[in-house]
């Protein structure tokens, strides 16, 4: 198959997301007062309302309501005072109703977007994107300097109840394909779910993958929902489909179904984009299916036909009656917003003149956004907030991010790096007791150690000499140690300087400052 840079050659992609959060902050389910708890029990937390039994009646979850609404103010959505609730028929055994209580036509928030700052590597994946001027746009996009703004319309989001579970034995990874029985847990059924979809405003896998991991941002910053991919509490499916460059008319699509990971949701797109260009290319049909991601394998494969509309049935729910939101009701919701992630960060950018790339990689995670909150609040007290912000904010994108990564579950609060500890650091490093290096060594004995940064460098001996007589006779015992050196820096081999800082930092045993060996060793070669 040809790359994907090949197929974007003549070919675009149209991209729609499906992405479903379960309400997991919430007590209970959706339409009964079953208790929701991931992990428990098999069919421990069930009620004939959740089952489905005859004469057993629904009652909404206020909560769950006031929790899309939140989401959609959160994504500048329209909120619809009048909805309703319908029935999705389909037969399944995780759906012991045989129908899923959903919305209709038109959902609690409708007619939104967000806005995706895309740059770096991401923005390759757009097709001669050199061809725009930084200002200019193109459809929904608009050039940047470091990249690209992309306008995604969100078309709703709605509010449904989830499926159980559905558990293969004996099966290849889990699944149904040659398990030997499959059981069910209907502790899941009826959790509150939102589901997001947006316009086929996405182009590329990566687009595809920044928006669901600002959507997460999102979702986590209001705090309906722990957005575990893992658990399966944030899962999404991916709609594909390719036209010829220079047309409108949409192709055929293919879903992509239960995409759990970011990964799997770029690299899953980007298999199924080259697959259809292939197929396309070798005068093949593309049928609208609904396939699943083998990341083994790498590549995607049919699991049925995709349904149509008229084949769920969908008619309004005769035991829910029609729910009208009032002014005050919404207003309540909306003074419940925090400040989102976008916010945060043009705070950072005009408060502290960080850049936008440092400000947008802070909010990445909630954690570490409040972790450098704390820290500010630190420095701000002392008035060098300004001075601190960029050493601070790269600490915190590097090599407490890093940290994270490196340990999966670890979380930055239960850890023994506090604020004090990184801005005692950072006040090392500005005053020159110790180098960006030692600050290196000395963060991971925090971490090791739990100590604070004063007590790792007296106990290790750390503390870095700036005194300017005991350097300039190391620096003068190195020129003297190396004539020939000297003579080819002052004939034009400027490049011998990092020969000479070397070997002071080798006679300092590391704890020379680099800044003063480097103005007297300038001074001397003159």
């Amino acid at each position: 198959m040809k790359t994907l840079e090949e197929v974007f050659e003549t070919w675009e992609a149209v991209i729609g997301l499906e992405i479903h959060a379960e309400l997991t902050t919430l007590n209970t389910k959706m339409f009964c007062g079953c208790k929701l708890e991931f992990g428990a029990a098999p069919n421990t937390h069930t009620c004939p309302v959740c089952l489905g039994l005859p004469g057993a009646l629904p009652v909404p979850n206020k909560a769950a309501i006031e929790s899309i609404v939140l989401a959609g103010l959160a994504t500048n959505c329209d909120i619809e005072k009048h909805s309703m609730f319908y029935r999705k028929n389909y037969m399944y055994p995780d759906m012991s109703k045989n129908f899923q209580t959903t919305q209709g036509p038109i959902a609690f928030c409708m007619r939104g977007h967000l806005d995706l700052e895309v740059d770096g590597p991401a923005a390759k994946e757009r097709y001669r994107l050199d061809s725009l001027k930084v200002g200019e746009s193109n459809g929904n996009i608009t050039r940047t300097e470091d990249g690209y703004r992309a306008h995604v319309g969100i078309t709703r989001i709605h509010m449904e109840e989830d499926a159980g579970k559905m558990v293969h034995l004996g099966g290849g990874e889990g699944r149904i394909a040659g398990a030997k029985e499959s059981l069910v847990d209907y502790n899941r059924a009826g959790t509150p779910l939102i589901e997001l979809v947006t316009e086929p405003d996405l182009r590329t896998p990566e687009e595809a993958r920044l928006f669901m991991q600002k959507l997460r941002q999102i979702y986590l910053a209001i705090g309906i929902s722990d957005c575990s991919m893992e658990e399966g509490s944030l899962r999404c499916d991916g709609n594909v489909s390719l036209r010829r460059r220079g047309t409108e008319a949409f192709g055929t699509k293919t879903e992509l179904k239960n995409m759990n990971s970011f990964k799997n949701l770029h690299d899953g797109l980007a298999y199924e984009i080259c697959r259809q260009a292939q197929v396309l290319e070798e005068g093949g049909v593309i049928y609208q299916e609904t396939r699943h991601w083998d990341p083994s394998a790498k590549r995607t494969i049919v699991m049925r036909v995709k349904e149509t509309a008229d084949d769920y049935r969908l008619f309004p729910d005769p035991d829910l009656a029609p729910y009208d939101l009032s002014d005050e009701f919404i207003e309540g919701v909306r003074a419940k917003l925090p400040e989102l992630p976008d916010q945060k960060a043009a705070r950072y950018s005009a408060t502290f003149g960080l850049s936008a790339y440092d400000a947008r990689h802070l909010v990445d995670h909630r954690a570490t956004a409040s972790f450098f909150d704390e820290c500010m609040a630190l420095v701000q007290a002392e008035d060098e907030g300004s001075k601190f912000a960029k050493p601070l904010a790269n600490l915190v994108i590097n090599d407490v991010t890093a940290h994270l990564n490196a340990n999966p579950g670890v979380q930055l609060a239960a850890t023994p790096l506090t604020p004090a500890r990184a801005v005692g650091l950072v006040q090392l490093v500005a005053d020159g007791t110790i180098s960006s290096k030692q600050a290196k060594q000395v963060f991971a004995a925090i971490l090791d150690e739990d100590k604070d940064p004063t007590v790792i460098i007296e106990k290790k001996g750390m503390k870095q000499v700036s005194d300017t007589g005991a350097i300039e006779a190391v620096v003068d015992e190195v020129l003297v140690a190396n004539p020939d050196k000297v003579a080819q820096y002052r004939d034009g081999k400027t490049g011998l300087m990092g020969f000479f800082v070397g070997q002071c930092m080798k006679a300092m045993r590391g704890q020379g400052n680099p800044q003063v060996i480097n103005q007297l060793l300038a001074q001397k070669l003159q």
